[in-house]
């Protein structure tokens, strides 16, 4: 099991990775101005289901396929990218509308936003090949199941993720629901949301392990 000393410190070692800019900030940042607080809650709460992902891979051993393979690593990222251009597409392609008489912003269904936080983080493989380089280093046999360390670690990871992005979406959702009340902000930040999910889409498709 995990000492308490190496928890609290892998934990302040997770809150500083999920501060670190990078696809995941942007993508709930930009999910969270076009749809609201409340919505970016629900992508931040998939982003984190995706982790559960990423940290079972680890535990039984499957993230090393990735990084062994150059065929596998390069079908996930590409299925990455392509699903951000459609989410880049669906965003150019959004009418504007205003809400004057109420200040709640237009929200997809919550089964949505759920499923696009899942993708977004599953289709990444950097994020596995990180756990695979990362929980390992705060595991040892000498205290246990390596494979149950590891996915204590991965809660950890998951809890620090969901209050640094949680944080993210509720004051990014604030302030997206104010523009939406104006019919030519909403439609830059929708061109702007837009543009940003293309330059992920190019970022991940060019990436390397």
């Amino acid at each position: 099991m995990l000492t308490y000393d190496l928890a609290l410190s892998f934990f302040g070692i997770a809150v500083l990775l999920a501060l670190a800019p990078g696809p995941d900030n942007l993508f709930v940042l930009m999910q969270s101005a076009m749809w609201g607080r409340r919505s970016g809650l629900v992508v931040v709460l998939g982003l984190c289901t995706g982790l559960i992902g990423h940290t079972l891979a680890v535990a039984v051993g499957l993230a090393a396929i990735f990084a062994a393979s150059e065929t596998a690593f390069t079908v996930l990222k590409l299925a990455g990218a392509v699903y951000l251009l459609y989410l880049a597409w669906g965003a150019l392609r959004a009418p504007s509308h205003t809400h004057e008489s109420t200040s709640r912003a237009p929200r997809l269904a919550t089964g949505t936003l759920f499923r696009r936080g899942i993708i977004m983080n599953l289709t990444n493989p950097k994020v596995s090949l990180f756990f695979l380089a990362f929980l390992p280093q705060f595991t040892s046999p000498a205290r246990g199941s390596v494979a149950l360390q590891t996915l204590s670690l991965g809660a950890l990871f998951m809890l620090a993720t969901l209050l640094v992005f949680g944080a993210l979406a509720w004051f990014s959702g604030t302030l997206g629901e104010r523009l939406q009340k104006s019919h030519t902000l909403q439609r830059l930040l929708n061109r702007f949301a837009g543009i940003v999910f293309v330059g992920l889409a190019i970022k991940l498709a060019l990436s390397n392990r």
